[in-house]
């Protein structure tokens, strides 16, 4: 007798179920993203298009909110991949109700709503506080460095952009002067003390500069050319920014009070300094905010991708830095975290901060704590056997003390359990471990579009596990 197989006819006609709610099960993630985005407010992206109905019909925002979502928590982040997946996968089928948006048409989407696809993180949040996922016992704070859609090969110095920019250097000094207008770089915040030297003060003026940019969101132009210019720009600033940083410096020093309140007189003039006469640092031509940034194999061109998790594993802020240590990042996080809580109308504190050695910043740690949320960060890193040169007595030998405890060590462990595990799940089982998007903006939208989707699939777990109970 012969074998016996399951036919393979492959031109065999058949008819498809002609009730969509039939091709998937009830319990797919698919229904689930569906009903999550109906639970949102949309309005931000609604409040864009035309109100009269004129111009060509878009497609709907919430079915376009709903592919996105679905595609980033699957992993695909690819414009041409989810345009592929709506012609060969059920669910993006279901998702997108037959309809095949192109991938101009799903990029161009989220370039225009880039704000609005930043603040569903926030709507995604505050499902879960609904849910009952967000309880505050043990938040960790942490930093992961993700590859930019740049090549480290194309940073470039001052002088090759010059070259570049030669033809049109009338033009673009033109440009500086309108983009600069008023702007100093020397509005330093007044805990920049000036025992901490020249050197604290150029820092603080070039976080401010970023931060400025940050707030400012510029995208970055399409051609070279106009990239170079911008680079170029940039550059000039930022060696402008110290220069003027130095200025107030030793209008400080020359009248000012250090921090015990003593007035500096001419015995504490500080060395003489002359800047550079070009900026002496690089650029990278592709992404122009992206920098080179260490991470666990090495250095990457890339961004510091900062994320706050508590114990459950839910994300209460996800953050882009774009410097590479995590020094000085705490209180930004977890005031981010607040304020994002507070969206969420969450206004409970943390009960207890923690992170690892690389956040140690005496002045934020005293801050959180005077708000009353306690921190718990080791002073030396694993690798240190002895403490730091002058990290000894007052609030380090008492972090050290505090974390000899049973109590401490217990709720540190949960450090690497927590956050950890986030950047695991999102790197090694997502596959997210390079922005598709250039700009510090554009990247901040994906990295938080990541972080929402990746509490999605927190609380479509929880549901099913709820509903199996």
């Amino acid at each position: 007798m012969a074998p016996s197989f399951v036919a393979c006819d492959r031109e065999q006609s058949f008819l498809m179920p002609p009730d969509a709610r039939e091709w998937l099960p009830e319990d797919h993630f698919a229904w689930f993203v569906l009903g999550a985005v109906d639970a949102m407010d949309l309005e931000a992206i609604y409040g864009a298009y035309r109100a009269d109905g004129r111009s060509r019909p878009a497609f709907d925002p919430a079915m376009m909110v709903a592919l996105i979502l679905y595609a980033y928590a699957r992993g695909n982040r690819s414009s041409r991949a989810i345009e592929r997946s709506c012609v060969e996968d059920i669910a993006y089928r279901v998702i997108a109700a037959q309809a095949k948006p192109d991938h101009a048409t799903i990029a161009r989407f989220i370039e225009r709503h880039q704000d609005a696809l930043a603040g569903v993180f926030g709507e995604v949040l505050g499902l879960c506080a609904s849910a009952g996922l967000v309880g505050l016992n043990v938040v960790a704070v942490d930093g992961s460095k993700v590859s930019a859609n740049a090549s480290r090969e194309v940073n470039v110095d001052y002088e090759r952009l010059a070259r570049e920019v030669i033809e049109d250097a009338r033009a673009v000094d033109a440009e500086e002067d309108e983009r600069f207008g008023d702007r100093r770089g020397d509005e330093l915040p007044p805990e920049v003390s000036t025992h901490n030297g020249r050197q604290q003060w150029f820092k603080e003026a070039k976080r401010r500069l970023d931060d400025q940019r940050a707030a400012e969101g510029a995208p970055i132009p399409r051609e070279r050319a106009k990239r170079v210019r911008e680079a170029k720009r940039r550059m000039d600033e930022q060696l402008w920014t110290e220069v003027r940083a130095n200025e107030a410096y030793l209008r400080f020093r020359a009248g000012g009070k250090d921090h015990r309140g003593w007035r500096l007189g001419p015995a504490t003039t500080p060395k003489p300094y002359a800047p550079p006469e070009v900026p002496p640092a690089v650029v990278n031509t592709t992404d122009l905010d992206s920098r080179m940034v260490k991470g666990q194999h090495g250095f990457l061109q890339g961004y510091n991708a900062q994320a706050a998790a508590y114990e459950h594993q839910i994300v209460i802020a996800a953050e882009i830095e774009v410097v590479s240590p995590d020094f000085g990042h705490l209180e930004r996080t977890i005031g981010a975290a607040r304020r994002e809580l507070a969206a969420a109308g969450v206004t409970e504190l943390p009960r207890v901060v923690v992170a690892d050695s690389g956040y140690w910043h005496t002045q934020q740690i005293q801050r959180l704590a005077g708000d009353g949320i306690p921190v718990l960060i080791r002073p030396e890193s694993g690798l240190r056997t002895t403490p730091r040169p002058g990290w000894r007595g007052g609030i380090y030998d008492f972090m050290r003390r505090v974390l000899a405890t049973e109590h401490g060590k217990a709720l540190y462990r949960q450090r690497q359990h927590i956050i950890e595990s986030v950047f695991g799940n999102t790197k090694h089982n997502r596959g997210i471990t390079r922005f598709h998007r250039r700009g510090r903006a554009a990247v901040r939208t994906e990295w938080r579009l990541c972080m929402a989707t990746h509490n999605l699939l927190k609380l479509h777990n929880h549901n099913l596990a709820t509903a199996a109970a």
